[in-house]
């Protein structure tokens, strides 16, 4: 596992972590369209199945995105960054 960065990210560990962000909630969304279409209870059995494979999916994918944030989060508090590291 690699080890957490300390300081100021660089321009494309912030654009992973925008990256990142905008695929949880473009999931989380898709996620929430899938219990609603299977909660409707007006779907075929076979299209139900595909749609719920396609929701554990997305629900793993969220939850380790989650995960990292968290894990983020601890490292921040843990590690604050430097005030000579911020602009004024």
């Amino acid at each position: 596992m690699p080890s957490p960065r300390v300081g100021k990210p660089d321009a494309a560990t912030t654009t992973d972590e925008s990256d990142a962000v905008s695929r949880f909630e473009t999931d989380l969304g898709e996620l929430e369209s899938i219990v609603g279409r299977i909660e409707s209870g007006e779907l075929p059995l076979e299209e139900s199945l595909r749609l719920f494979e396609r929701g554990t999916s997305l629900a793993r994918q969220c939850r380790q995105a989650l995960q990292t944030a968290e894990l983020r989060v601890q490292n921040l508090l843990e590690n604050p960054p430097d005030a000579t590291d911020e602009a004024p």
